[in-house]
């Protein structure tokens, strides 16, 4: 890893107000000078931060590339303040569009990991919302999905949930699960739980007006490869380009799985150039 990569210092952004405020970590590459290509966003999966191989690998390709990239930390992970424990869609939601609107650039494309892909897919929502010109983001240039996992709340924990666990859900507010990725057990909280509810995305039609990329495993152990099949079913009216990787697993970090990301990411920013020229 270059020097120029390495030596970058997180920056911190006040998210909330009262007992609810969180420093959240950023770490932000701005563009080339001239450089209009859109500005690559990294959202995070569950219990992932920004450190991690496919963030690093991402802003690598923006630094090839001269362009911006934006990587944070939810609140609870890596180097963000706030309890892990706190965590919802709706706060980590409101995080990521905090961070993009300070940092403010014209246009974004999001790459989301697992839970990121469902974050994106509610940011995706947020921002091309009508109302307030003071709550307006940057325009959606496209976004490229890695195992993406919306809804998996009520889609892919809540049916398979044991009597064990509704009763720790119940009594405690959370239950454990055994991770494959860390020592540290998987936490779920009854606030997660009824938080994704009012978050589901896979409920109607998802208009992200933008082109979008989605790689996934067929041998995926947390996120099946219907599911993904299932988001492009709800994503009638866009350019949807589904990638399955018939040995990939959900992390998606081998050698190969990278560079099959990065050649989505450019063929996104490609496709966005095309989109910016004249008639």
């Amino acid at each position: 890893m270059s020097d120029q990569l390495s030596n970058a210092q997180p920056q911190f952004l006040t998210v909330g107000e009262g007992e609810a405020a969180r420093e959240i970590a950023m770490l932000v590459r701005p563009a080339q000078a001239g450089n209009g290509a859109p500005a690559l966003v990294w959202l995070s999966g569950y219990r992932s931060d920004m450190s991690g191989t496919k963030a690093v690998e991402l802003d690598g390709l923006a630094a090839e590339l001269g362009l911006a990239c934006i990587r944070l930390d939810y609140s609870g992970h890596g180097l963000s303040g706030g309890s892990f424990g706190d965590g919802t869609i709706s706060r980590w939601l409101e995080e990521a569009l905090a961070v993009i609107r300070h940092v403010a650039p014209e246009r974004v494309i999001l790459v989301g990991s697992s839970m990121g892909g469902w974050i994106a897919l509610r940011l995706a929502q947020e921002l091309v919302r009508q109302g307030d010109p003071k709550l307006a983001g940057p325009e959606l240039a496209g976004m490229v999905l890695i195992a993406p996992a919306p809804d998996f709340t009520s889609e892919l924990i809540e049916p398979n949930l044991k009597a064990k666990e509704l009763k720790s859900l119940a009594e405690r507010g959370y239950f454990e699960e055994r991770s494959q990725y860390s020592p540290e057990p998987n936490i779920y909280t009854r606030a997660l739980i009824e938080d994704g509810r009012e978050n589901r995305v896979l409920d109607g039609i998802i208009e992200t007006g933008c082109p979008v990329h989605i790689l996934q495993g067929m041998k995926d152990p947390d996120v099946p490869h219907a599911h993904a099949m299932k988001l492009v079913e709800h994503l009638p009216a866009d350019d949807v380009v589904l990638t399955f990787i018939r040995d990939g697993d959900h992390r998606l970090s081998r050698p190969g799985d990278i560079a099959l990301l990065l050649s989505a990411v450019k063929g996104i920013i490609r496709s966005s150039t095309n989109r910016q020229m004249p008639a």
